[in-house]
């Protein structure tokens, strides 16, 4: 039976040194994570076999690049990345960036740089 879940109590992990992940959801065909990224951090540019990508931005601002664009997502505003597609997050804001990322099915073993 399902329990209510929230970054207090999902296991955490730390990425990029700097950043924080929360898993919300963690299944085999469903990855749900909270993450946050301080001001000036980066993921790795990178792309997925299988998942495609939901993020939605809680409190900040998220930047993606991707397709040659880049895109600047504030609070209530997501965006899919679909499979095979690089892309890259950033946070190049002045303050921390709280959003959550859905993979279907799940990304940290589909992840190619």
């Amino acid at each position: 039976m399902s329990e209510p879940i929230s970054k207090d109590t999902a296991e955490h992990y730390v990425w990029g040194k700097v950043c924080d992940g929360w898993h919300l959801v963690r299944s085999s065909d469903l990855s749900v994570i909270e993450e946050c990224m301080p001001p000036g951090s980066e993921e790795q540019r990178h792309w997925h076999q299988r998942a495609r990508q939901f993020f939605y931005v809680l409190e900040g601002e998220l930047t993606m690049q991707f397709d040659g664009r880049t895109v600047a997502l504030k609070p209530q505003q997501g965006i899919e990345i679909a499979y095979g597609v690089p892309h890259q997050a950033k946070n190049v804001s002045g303050a921390d960036v709280r959003f959550i990322v859905i993979s279907q099915p799940p990304s940290h073993d589909d992840r190619q740089t």
